[in-house]
């Protein structure tokens, strides 16, 4: 979930921040998510950054930066078949924290058998087999977040 900061509130202000002077502000402390409520008005800016994109961490005082790339996803073998995330959220590997895993690299799974949980909007949904086959690798740590067609697992396919 985006990082929500709240603009300074100026008790002097008697007018409202514009929108380019919220979107300004989101883009010089590069900010996901900024939204303002003031006299009843409310203005919300989200940004969306370009898949690809690199992200510098952020930097304190004396330490160097740190440039962090994205992950490229492993090359898949014509014969497997990825399951890909259907949504953004938190991908979870079992039911609960206390659980086994529902599956792990190795095991044989039947066509709809539930590989995985993604977390969205408080939501848990379900995430299930294409194929009936062996899990061959599972791409992706658990409670870490996902994006829209990103890679959790290879099936090989049962022949």
């Amino acid at each position: 979930m985006p990082a929500r900061k709240s603009a300074p509130k100026n008790p002097g202000a008697g007018a409202a921040p514009t929108v380019s002077e919220l979107v300004e502000l989101a883009v010089k402390h590069d900010l996901a998510e900024l939204e303002v409520e003031q006299g009843g008005a409310r203005i919300r800016v989200v940004r969306e950054r370009a898949a690809g994109m690199v992200a510098a961490a952020p930097r304190t005082e004396g330490s160097p930066a740190t440039i962090t790339a994205p992950v490229a996803e492993p090359a898949v073998a014509a014969h497997l078949i990825r399951v890909d995330a259907p949504m953004v959220g938190t991908f979870y590997r079992s039911p609960g924290p206390d659980a086994g895993p529902f599956v792990q690299e190795g095991d044989t799974v039947k066509e709809g058998q539930v590989l995985c949980i993604i977390e969205a909007m408080k939501l848990m949904n379900e995430i299930e087999s294409k194929a009936s086959g062996r899990i061959v690798k599972i791409l992706v740590e658990n409670a870490q977040p996902v994006e829209f067609g990103q890679g959790l697992f290879l099936v090989e396919p049962r022949t």
